[in-house]
C-alpha cells in the first residue's frame, strides 16, 4: 500500500494529544485512590479510639505529622527524578505501594503498628502529585490548565466524600480492619491500568517547545528551585495562601466526622450516607464550575482574576464555615457546612495551575513538590496534629464539646489566607501577564 499522509504512522504527541483526556481522567481516579486511601482513617478514627485506646493527640498524629514528613519530605526526591525520567513510571509504583500499605493498616495491633504503616502510605502517596502536575501542564495550554487542575483536583473531595462513604459503611458492619483492607487493595488494579493506557507527554508540548530546545537545557540543581520559586513574588503568596488553606482544611476534614459523632449525636452511618455524599455534591460543583470561571477571567481580565476569585470565594464561605462550628442545631449548622463547601472548595485548581504557569519549564514537577513540601509538612502536619493537641488541652473545660472550639479556632484563621490570594491577584496584576516559564 503506498504511503500517505492519510495512513501515516500517529506521532507520540499526536497520540498523546488525542488521550488526554484518558490521560487526566486516569490521574484523577490515582488521586481519588489517594485521597481516599487518606481520609478512610477520619470517619474510623472514633472506632480506633475506641479498640485501640487512643488519644486525640495520638490519633491527630496518625492523621498529620506522622503521615505528612515522610509524604512531604520524599516529594522533593521523587519530583527531581520525575523532571528527568518517566513520570507514568513514578506514579504507578508509588500507588501500587500506598495502596498495600493502606492494607497493611488493617493489621495493626497497636499504635506503633499503626503508625509504622501510616507512614508507609505517605512514602507511596509522596510519588503521585508531583509527576501529575507535570504532566497535565505539559497536556493542557496556560488558559486551559485551571479547568484541567479543577478536574484533577476533584480527586481531594470525591476521594475524600468515598473515604468516608465505604470506610464509614464497611467500618459499621465489619470493623474498621475490614474497612482498610476493602478500600486499599483496589489500588493495585489502577496501577495495572495506569501502566497500560496513561500516554505520557513529552515535556514542553503545550507550551510549543520542541525537543531539541529541551535537550539544550540543562535541568536546574535543587538549590535553584527552591530560590526561583522564592524569588518570584506572586508563588511565594501563592503557596502561603494554600498552605493557610490546606491547614486550615486539613484539620477540619480529619475531625470533622468525629466531630459530627460528638457534637450532634449523629450516626456513622448518617455520616456515611448522607453528609458525605452531599457534602461531594458541593464541593464538585464548586470545584468544576470554579474551574472554568478562573479559566474565563483569565481570557476575560487576565490571570490575576484566578488568584482573587479564590479569595472572594473563601470570604463568602467563611460565615457559614464558623456557623458551622457555632451552633448547636444539627440540621442548621450542617446546611451551612454544605454551602461553605460550595464557595471554598474551588481553591486548589486556579491556585496549581497559576503555580505550573509560573514555574520555569524544567521545574514544574519539583515547583509542585516544594508547594506541597510546604502544604503537607504545615498543613497536613500541623492541622489535624494541632486540632488533636487543643482538643485535649481543652477537655478539662469543655468536655466532649472541645473538639469543637478546636475546631471553630481553625476556621478563625481563614482571613490571613485570604490577604495572599489577594495579594497574590495584585502582583500578578502588575506584571500584566502570566506565560509559563515567566
Amino acid at each position: 500500500m503506498a504511503f500517505s499522509p492519510e495512513n501515516a504512522p500517529e506521532t507520540a504527541d499526536a497520540l498523546a494529544l488525542r488521550r488526554r483526556r484518558l490521560t487526566l481522567a486516569l490521574l484523577t481516579f490515582v488521586y481519588f485512590f489517594s485521597y481516599m486511601d487518606r481520609q478512610i482513617l477520619a470517619i474510623l478514627l472514633e472506632l480506633i479510639r475506641k479498640d485501640l485506646l487512643l488519644t486525640d493527640t495520638q490519633l491527630g498524629l496518625l492523621s498529620g505529622l506522622a503521615f505528612a514528613i515522610f509524604y512531604a519530605g520524599l516529594g522533593i526526591p521523587v519530583a527531581r527524578l520525575a523532571d528527568r525520567t518517566s513520570r507514568k513510571k513514578i506514579i504507578v509504583l508509588s500507588l501500587a505501594l500506598w495502596s498495600a500499605m493502606t492494607a497493611v493498616c488493617g493489621l495493626a495491633t497497636n499504635f506503633l503498628q499503626l503508625l509504622l504503616a501510616r507512614i508507609g502510605v505517605g512514602v507511596g502517596e509522596a510519588g503521585s502529585s508531583p509527576p501529575s502536575h507535570s504532566m497535565i501542564a505539559d497536556l493542557y495550554a496556560p488558559h486551559e490548565r485551571a479547568s484541567a487542575m479543577a478536574i484533577y483536583s476533584l480527586g481531594v473531595v470525591l476521594g475524600a466524600a468515598f473515604g468516608t462513604i465505604i470506610g464509614g459503611t464497611i467500618g459499621h458492619f465489619y470493623g474498621w480492619r475490614a474497612a482498610m483492607f476493602v478500600v486499599g487493595l483496589p489500588g493495585l488494579l489502577l496501577a495495572a491500568i495506569v501502566w497500560l493506557f496513561v500516554i505520557e507527554p513529552r515535556r514542553g508540548l503545550s507550551d510549543g517547545r520542541t525537543t531539541a530546545e529541551q535537550e539544550r537545557e540543562a535541568i536546574p540543581s535543587l538549590g535553584a528551585g527552591f530560590t526561583s520559586i522564592w524569588q518570584d513574588r506572586a508563588a511565594r503568596h501563592l503557596v502561603a495562601a494554600v498552605t493557610l488553606t490546606s491547614m486550615i482544611g486539613y484539620g477540619h476534614a480529619q475531625w470533622g466526622p468525629s466531630f459530627i459523632l460528638r457534637s450532634f449525636d449523629v450516626s456513622l452511618l448518617t455520616i456515611s450516607w448522607v453528609i458525605a455524599p452531599v457534602g461531594a455534591i458541593f464541593a464538585t460543583v464548586s470545584g468544576v464550575v470554579g474551574g472554568i470561571l478562573a479559566d474565563r477571567l483569565a481570557k476575560k481580565r487576565g490571570l490575576h482574576w484566578q488568584s482573587w476569585m479564590v479569595g472572594i470565594l473563601k470570604t463568602i464561605a467563611l460565615p457559614f464555615s464558623l456557623i458551622f462550628y457555632f451552633l448547636h442545631d444539627a440540621n442548621v449548622a450542617i446546611a451551612a457546612y454544605f454551602l461553605a463547601l460550595l464557595f471554598a472548595s474551588s481553591y486548589l485548581g486556579p491556585t496549581f495551575a497559576l503555580l505550573q504557569g509560573l514555574a520555569p519549564m524544567r521545574l514544574r514537577a519539583l515547583w509542585a513538590a516544594i508547594t506541597l513540601l510546604v502544604i503537607n509538612l504545615i498543613g497536613l502536619g500541623l492541622g489535624p496534629t494541632l486540632v488533636g493537641r487543643i482538643s485535649d488541652m481543652l477537655r478539662p473545660t469543655y468536655g466532649e464539646e472541645s473538639l469543637r472550639w478546636a475546631m471553630f479556632v481553625f476556621a478563625v484563621a481563614t482571613p490571613w489566607a485570604i490577604f495572599h490570594y489577594w495579594r497574590a491577584g495584585v502582583i500578578l496584576k502588575q506584571r500584566g501577564q502570566v506565560t509559563a516559564g515567566a
